[in-house]
């Protein structure tokens, strides 16, 4: 069932639907969308169950009901049908946010009809809507221009409405950081990422984020342009050593700074986010992002052995990646995925010199351009250049011109088949 699908569904049943927040800005910018979908309605959840027998309960702190349909998730949150306009737009208003879910930021309080994608605007911040993305899209001077639009009473997107709690405020600012290359982070040297990792301290508590909300941030960092900056707001704000400690040890650990200029693990691991290709349509790929962020994550756990500071940290690292993803419960197939690029992550550069009996099993994986991939990132990241690399995909491309070769093997090695009637033996 598609997204279309799903708005008719509750056309016919005779409710409204509005997309909130992220997924009304996506539509807006023309991004890949998340795989979740946020949406206000004036159904009730006893409405709602009716229309989907699979709907379950993800938490107060994400959604009233949710419904899992394919590749994305959609979180409803149900309001009075007295928020409702005659002409069917919901009554939100800056005084009042929408109802049972307010925004911690006014850049969310952004909403687009389903069936009709009108987008509502209660606070009037269209001016700063354009000037964040076309100064994300444009050059420098064009976003210095854009910045001198007439935005309303000086707004900005950190703004907060009233009310914001502590951890929706990180969560939520992390998002946005990464998901829209904000013009304003980029050129001021992170000052939104600092003001925002200073807010906490003033912020009335609210839930805890649970598993699930852990899982559809941590997603949503890593299928957006830039989770550096999401990672490192997390991070200084103290949310990454409160609820992912596997990840704040990354950095306690420094790297040789003769091949690693950026600094310990956790600043490498942040740098090779720089390096990763959108696929078509501008949609990053989450197997890689994760692999990305995980790919050192053995090495405060591993030992020095002679020459080798991390010893072993690539099979370290993979169970440790292994039990953080199924903390989070992400699905088991992308475990075992990324599982598969963090044991192997260190492969790739050594694939010139070793034989075929030691690299045969992962050359013949789907997942090995993925691999190489993640290779590229993380040299990329290095002062090591990308040498190595090349001559890397050179040795994957001699062995698939020799698996389609019948007159070689996989490894290279030459073989005359031998006809014997309709048999062809090698």
């Amino acid at each position: 069932m598609d997204n279309n699908s799903v708005y008719k569904v509750f056309a016919d049943h005779g409710y409204s639907l509005v997309l909130r927040g992220f997924s009304a800005l996506d539509r807006y910018w023309d991004l890949p969308p998340l795989p979740f979908v946020w949406a206000l309605t004036d159904a009730d959840i006893p409405a709602i169950a009716r229309m989907f027998e699979t709907l379950r309960f993800p938490g107060v702190d994400l959604a009233d009901g949710a419904v899992d349909r394919e590749k994305q998730c959609w979180y409803f949150r149900c309001i009075d049908d007295e928020a409702l306009e005659k002409d069917g737009l919901f009554r939100i208003s800056p005084a009042s946010g929408e109802s049972g879910d307010r925004p911690s930021y006014r850049l969310l309080s952004f909403f687009q009809d389903a069936a009709t994608r009108r987008f509502q605007d209660p606070f009037g911040l269209y001016p700063l809507l354009r000037r964040l993305r076309d100064g994300a899209k444009d050059d420098d001077a064009k976003a210095a221009a854009a910045s001198a639009a007439n935005i309303p009473d000086g707004v900005r997107w950190w703004d907060l409405n009233s009310g914001a709690g502590m951890f929706r405020t990180l969560t939520e600012g992390a998002i946005i950081i990464s998901r829209y290359t904000l013009q304003e982070d980029r050129n001021n040297d992170g000052r939104a990422l600092r003001k925002i990792a200073a807010f906490p301290g003033d912020l009335a508590p609210d839930p805890v984020p649970q598993v699930e909300a852990q899982r559809v941030l941590l997603t949503s960092l890593m299928v957006s342009p830039r989770p550096d900056l999401g990672l490192e707001l997390l991070k200084i704000s103290g949310f990454v050593g409160k609820f992912w400690p596997e990840l704040a040890q990354l950095d306690n650990v420094d790297h040789s700074k003769e091949f690693h200029p950026e600094g310990n693990v956790w600043k490498h691991t942040l740098e090779t986010f720089r390096y990763r290709k959108p696929a078509g349509g501008g949609a990053y790929d989450l197997r890689l992002s994760l692999g990305l962020l995980l790919h050192d994550i053995g090495k405060p756990l591993s030992e020095s052995s002679g020459a080798r500071r991390f010893d072993g940290h690539a099979e370290i690292g993979a169970r440790a990646a292994r039990k953080f993803l199924e903390r989070l419960e992400f699905e088991d197939p992308l475990v075992a995925d990324v599982y598969f690029l963090v044991k192997n992550h260190m492969l790739p550069a050594a694939l010139p010199r070793l034989p075929f009996s030691r690299t045969g099993e992962v050359l013949e994986s789907p997942l090995f351009p993925t691999l190489l991939e993640l290779y590229r990132c993380d040299e990329s990241s290095s002062f090591k250049g990308l040498d190595g690399f090349y001559d890397s995909s050179a040795a994957y491309q001699a062995y698939l011109k020799n698996r389609r070769n019948p007159y070689r093997s996989a490894d290279g090695k030459k073989q005359i088949p031998v006809q014997i009637g309709n048999f062809q033996i090698k």
